[in-house]
């Protein structure tokens, strides 16, 4: 799916996007003309960046964290690194500590 697309699907600006796959957070192909070309889980991986920003996250945090998640239910993998789950442990602390 073209950019457009997928901006109209998740509600994020196409500049949003364009910024996410700067920072690592979302791959695409291109077309022969140059086109971007979204797969359709590209859908789920936006909405999934998003709730990451808005839990607190910053992009950086977010690029490391993304090969570690499943896109339809943000569980661990069974291969995240024991370093990154504790990370991310203190990294929801300090959100509760926020909330709270």
């Amino acid at each position: 799916m073209r950019i457009g697309e997928l901006a109209r699907r998740t509600g994020v600006s196409e500049r949003s996007l364009r910024y996410y796959e700067t920072q690592g957070l979302l791959t695409t192909e291109r077309t022969p003309g140059g086109h971007r070309d979204y797969p359709e889980a590209a859908v789920d991986r936006v909405i999934r960046i998003q709730e990451l920003y808005a839990a607190g996250l910053h992009s950086e945090r977010i690029r490391l964290l993304l090969p570690c998640m499943r896109d339809q239910d943000g569980g661990p993998s069974a291969i995240a690194a024991p370093r990154l789950v504790a990370d991310l442990s203190a990294e929801r602390d300090r959100i509760d500590r926020l909330i709270a």
